[in-house]
Order: C-alpha cells, then structure tokens, then sequence
C-alpha cells in the first residue's frame, strides 16, 4: 500500500507510508492473561509481515493483550515508542534490555516518514493515546484508554482540524475488565452493565459524538475467552460479525448533528482514494484449555514463603490500609487472610489458583489475574467500597505500574500529571470523581453519567 492503514488482531494499528512505517500493540500470535485470552481471528501472514518489517512499534501499556510477550520476535528490534508514563516501567524494563526507546512527550508531534506523524497522550491511569495524522486524515487510536481521564477536550480540538477522522475505540459491554464478582453465597454477581448491555449502536453514536470524528472502527476488543474456568465469560464478548452489521449503513445522525460511519473491525483503508476493503481472517477455532496447560491447579495450596510474598505485596500499598480491613487469598480451597489493621468488616476475598496467582503478585501484574476473569472475587461489608477506585486503581495502576505505594508518592505522582496538563488534569479527575460518587445503576448515577455525556457531546 502506498498510503493508509489496516486494523487487524486484537489492538493494532499499521500505517503505511510506501510500506509500512508504524504498528500498534502488536499481539500477533500466542494469548494473554495466563492464557484465558485468545485471538478471535488469525493476523494474516501479509499483515504480520509488515509489523516485522514496520520501522517503529508503539506499545500503549502493559497489560498482556498490548504488550504480548509471545509476540516479542515482532517487535524487539524496532524503534520502540512509549507513552511518557510517570514511573517508566516499560520504559525502564525495555532500556535494561538494550533495546532502542523513544518516551514521546504529550501533545507534541513527531514525524516518523514524510506523511505520518503522531502525537502521544498518557494518563495517570497508566493508559496511552496516539494521533496518527496519516496523509492529512487523523486516526484516533485511544485503544482500551479511559478517555474520561482528562484527554478528550483536547482529542476534541485536533479532530476539528481534520475533514475525515477515525476513532479507533473498545466497545463491548465490559467483559474486557473484572467482571467475575461473587456474592458471599459464592454466586456470580455480574456488574451492571453486564446486565443492561447497552446496544452497540448507541454506543458508537455516543463516542462519535464525544470524540468529534467521522469515522468509528472497533478495536481492542477482538479477544475470545479460552480456558475452562474463564470461559464462561465468552458469552459477554461481542463477535466482530456484529460490528459487521452495525457497519453496513451509516449511524443515524442525531438532531445535534453527530454521527458517523462505523467500519467493519479489520479494515485496510487507502488514503489516496479514501475507500476501504474489509480484511477477512480466518477465525480461530475454539480451543478450550484445562487450566493445568497453563501450569494452574486449582488444588495446589499457597506455601510459607507464597503468603508471606502476598503479605508484604498488599501491606505494602497504603490505601488498602485505609479502605480495607483485610484481603483474604483463598487457594486451593484454604483461606489465607492478611490482616490490615483497619479494624472495621470491610474486606475482599480473592479465590485464584496458586501458580498465576503467586505469578501476578511478584510480577507486579496484579491486573491480569483481575482482567483474566477465572479469579473470583468477593467485597465483604454492608457498604463494600467500589473495587476499581478503592483497590484496582492503588494496587494495579499506581504501585504495580507507577511504582507509588504511599499517600505521600500518590500525591507526588500525580502532582507531576497536573504539571504536564493542568486543564486536562482537573477535568478528568471532576469527571472521576463524579462517576465514583453514587454507586453504579442508581438514579442519581444515572443522571450524572447522561449529563456528562449530553456536555461533553454538545461542546
């Protein structure tokens, strides 16, 4: 291809610019998450082979289905470029590697061939964002980012400079995060929007309208559950056909003149002619795995050293003194309770086999046991706290990825995100902070969840 890109596996993105010059996240082959993730279609051999031969690899964050240790041979001997995260663990881990890493800085444009150029937006949240200006189109490549946390005015005025824009977006009804919540009788409490699954359709029209491109094509979603005690979780994924279909007309615009076109999830698109084909790969034909394959036995017990590891390894975040009164590891069916100190009945019980478990813990990857969705979890207490904002947030994306553990070094970390973007900052924390306020289905969350979206829809 002389100019354009194609979007293909779970989350990547290739630019072409007389041959290929930059891929996204390239998950190419192998799984994620101690195998409960599997591609649902092949990359075909012409696509991965132009990640092999791309000049630059922009990886988004660290978990598995972005930075895929099994597809490393793609990508370890290219110009790496990383979101400029505080902490730098990527960064950190590549460089002790030797290999070749640029930190793009926020909001500033690097020019990688003579028509593409990008523009890189991190968060505190750990996530990453990249404007692609592809030959005078923009590609808006926000992957699975939280777009609330703070970026999205700013993604706003570039798209305005731009007469066609694509948004390259997760979609889903939330299978993509910790969804294996149990009540303390051991039965599935699914979330909430598990249990109302919004169409998809209203959906896209939403993020079109608050992204203000023209274009919206599925993206980081195209992932299939594949062990035995995650698989239950497939029947929330939504199948690529069912974009398919969304994508066969354009979205109905609504009265405030938003809308767009919905593309198929793996598109090759041509900048020169501004027409599309969609890519067809194989599906992959499901395989369902014994947890043992991947070296789990759901009987094996945590030893001395495993609970002292885990012990330390919670104790260690200090939030989780605050908002907790223990974390409880049930292993092979015995319970090992770490005692915060709290004094008070709130708490949660992780039930995980040891191997992964013990895995995460002194990997630092806490969020891949919660993401993988064979590890359930209950919240103890009559008025538990929310397990994204009281503990995912502290243990999984500030001390397993920032490296920030004390209230001290939270403060500090996230001084250094309100220095890099003030405005932007203050925003996404206001919109956080309102989204956390009530708790998730009730009226009042309801209304401010709408309100904020007619805003920021209508700016």
């Amino acid at each position: 291809m002389d100019v354009g890109f194609d979007t293909i596996g779970n989350a990547t993105l290739i630019c072409y610019d007389r041959g290929p010059v930059l891929a996204t996240d390239p998950w190419i082959v192998g799984n994620a998450y101690f195998g409960s993730w599997g591609l649902s279609h092949e990359v075909p051999v012409e696509q991965a082979e132009a990640v092999k031969n791309s000049k630059y690899v922009w990886i988004s964050h660290g978990h598995p289905d972005h930075l895929n240790a099994d597809s490393e041979s793609f990508y370890l001997d290219k110009k790496i470029l990383l979101p400029d995260h505080v902490g730098g663990r990527i960064r950190k881990g590549f460089q002790a590697a030797g290999l070749d890493v640029t930190v793009l800085k926020d909001r500033v444009w690097h020019r990688l061939s003579d028509r593409i150029q990008v523009c890189c937006l991190a968060n505190h949240n750990q996530d990453g964002i990249l404007l692609v200006n592809l030959n005078g189109r923009l590609l808006v490549n926000v992957n699975d980012a939280h777009w609330m946390h703070g970026w999205l005015l700013f993604i706003r005025g570039v798209a305005k400079r731009f007469d066609k824009s694509f948004l390259l977006r997760l979609t889903g009804h939330g299978c993509a995060d910790m969804i294996n919540f149990r009540d303390e009788e051991g039965r599935l409490a699914l979330p909430i929007n598990l249990l109302e699954k919004q169409s998809l359709r209203r959906q896209i029209r939403r993020e079109l309208s608050m992204f203000g491109t023209t274009g919206f094509v599925p993206f980081s979603s195209m992932h299939r559950y594949q062990r035995k005690d995650s698989i239950w979780a497939q029947e929330h994924v939504v199948p690529p056909p069912e974009y398919r279909s969304i994508s066969r007309k354009l979205m109905t615009a609504p009265p405030d003149g938003s809308g767009g076109e919905v593309f198929p999830a793996f598109i090759r698109y041509c900048c020169k002619s501004d027409t599309f084909e969609e890519l067809r790969p194989c599906p992959i034909e499901p395989i369902v795995y014994e947890p043992e394959h991947f070296g789990d036995n759901w009987a094996d017990e945590l030893d001395k050293d495993d609970a002292q590891d885990a012990a330390r390894y919670f104790k260690a975040v200090e939030h989780l003194r605050r908002a907790y009164d223990f974390v409880n590891l049930r292993v092979g069916g015995r319970d090992n309770v770490i005692d915060l100190g709290r004094g008070r009945n709130a708490g949660l019980t992780f039930e995980a086999p040891r191997h992964s478990l013990m895995a995460a813990i002194r990997g630092r990857v806490f969020d891949d046991m919660l993401i993988g969705n064979y590890m359930r979890t209950t919240r103890h207490g009559p008025n538990p706290p929310q397990l994204r904002s009281s503990f995912t947030r502290y243990v999984a994306k500030y001390a397993d990825n920032g490296g920030v553990y004390t209230k001290r070094e939270i403060r500090e970390y996230m001084a250094e995100y309100l220095r890099r973007a003030p405005v932007n900052f203050l925003l996404g924390e206001f919109s956080l902070r309102c989204k956390n306020l009530h708790r998730p289905g009730s009226t009042v969350h309801r209304i401010m969840k709408a309100g904020f979206y007619f805003g920021m829809g209508r700016r």
